[in-house]
């Protein structure tokens, strides 16, 4: 299937000039493998040192191709686990600038110490995925916070991007992390608590056919709003949960809020990552 693409106008002040730019959507999940196969930029296993275990965490790593040093953007996979979508996602943040890092947070939980690829199925990956702590998870995604800003092409900058359980996993993040630049949640639930120590703005993106996480919504941007702090939901009306992943979804509703809702993200961490 030819790679998709749709257009991003971006308004860039330099004199009295505006360029256009035209960005590439992230593939859904049946162009995963050929994007994979077919990407120009160079993507690498890391090994990365987490202090609260002897195990190291897998995560794939795809640099952009820029002059620049570039942020970091952590992307956090699905329930699913670490899947060629995630990995193939990675690699369109990568497109757009950003050194993107997937790590696979059922590294060592699997079969012979393995990550998600060790499990016999899917349905084992989701009960693992469920039953990781939270604790557990933060120490993961620091060690990698601190791996990614020791990167020489790094800037220092470093963000989050999370779908479906990852994008719960973003929002509760941003909650822990107070250096964090920035917070994108794909459909995923907001946290119960933790508000008052968010620093870095939130970008949330949603399917109108999802009230299980819609119905997290209002309670979060209330307590955001009264607390002074940068949460902005976009509702995408006919898409349901996943839509990303499944962009040939809801008769045609899910590809139009990957669109949407890919370029609204690629602009939210430019501009929260400069």
């Amino acid at each position: 299937m030819k790679t998709i693409l749709f257009l991003l106008t971006a308004v860039v002040m330099a004199g009295q000039t505006m360029a256009t730019e035209t960005l590439q959507l992230a593939p859904g999940a049946e162009q995963a493998k050929e994007r994979l196969n077919s990407t120009p930029r160079h993507g690498e296993w890391a090994e990365i040192t987490v202090p609260t275990t002897t195990t190291k965490l897998r995560a794939w790593v795809v640099y952009p191709e820029r002059k620049d040093k570039a942020p970091v953007v952590i992307a956090i996979h699905e329930i699913y686990g670490l899947s060629d979508w995630m990995r193939a996602v990675t690699d369109q943040l990568a497109a757009d600038g950003f050194i993107a890092i997937a790590p696979d947070l059922l590294t060592g939980r699997g079969k012979d110490g393995g990550g998600t690829d060790s499990f016999p199925d899917r349905d084992a990956v989701t009960k693992a995925v469920r039953e990781l702590k939270a604790e557990d998870v933060t120490a993961a995604l620091n060690a990698i916070v601190d791996y990614g800003k020791k990167l020489p092409a790094a800037s220092g900058k470093f963000a989050t991007v999370g779908f479906c359980w990852g994008g719960t996993t973003s929002f509760r993040y941003a909650t822990e992390q107070p250096d964090l630049s920035a917070a994108v949640v794909y459909y995923g639930s907001s946290p119960d608590a933790g508000y008052d120590k968010i620093k870095a703005p939130v970008l949330g993106l949603y399917g109108g056919n999802d009230n299980r996480v819609n119905s997290t919504i209002k309670p979060a941007e209330d307590k955001m709003k009264a607390l002074g702090k940068v949460y902005a939901p976009n509702i995408y009306e006919g898409a349901g949960h996943g839509f990303l992943r499944q962009q040939d979804g809801q008769e045609g509703a899910n590809k139009k809020a990957a669109e949407q809702a890919w370029a609204e993200t690629v602009r939210f961490l430019r501009e929260h990552t400069k």
